[in-house]
């Protein structure tokens, strides 16, 4: 019988500009994620996120000015088949993202084939949701 892994549950951070979306590749690897992360015990989603962007971007973000946008279902990236349940947010943040912590570098994604092949799986259903909507579109 194989054991089923516990789902992670992550916040994740929409910012769209010029029809891109901001996202960041974590050092050591390979693929490019949304902004956000795992919430700490205790934390509501956009408390969670508002840290997480102060964190990992130097960018500050009301928890109470995120909205929650769609929640996505996948395969974690390199979890080992772990499940991941991202809920995704919108909202508006101050400073200018710049890598830190743990993330290498910053990037803005648009609909082309092979922006999405540089993605993780959840950031690539996202891309294929806002492009859908035009909202992505370069």
């Amino acid at each position: 019988m194989t054991e089923r892994l516990a789902t992670l549950e992550s916040v994740a951070w929409l910012c769209v500009r010029d029809g891109r979306l901001l996202a960041v590749r974590t050092k050591g690897r390979d693929l490019f994620y949304l902004p956000g992360g795992k919430l700490e015990p205790g934390e509501s989603g956009p408390q969670a996120l508002a840290r997480e962007l102060a964190e990992e971007l130097g960018v500050l973000a009301d928890p109470g000015a995120l909205v929650e946008s769609c929640v996505i279902e996948d395969e974690a990236h390199a979890q080992g088949g772990r499940p991941l349940r991202m809920t995704c947010y919108t909202g508006p943040a101050t400073g200018e993202a710049r890598p830190g912590r743990e993330i290498a570098e910053l990037g803005w994604f648009g609909a082309r084939a092979e922006h999405a092949t540089r993605c993780a799986p959840a950031m690539r259903q996202v891309l294929t949701r806002l492009a859908a909507d035009g909202l992505v579109t370069r």
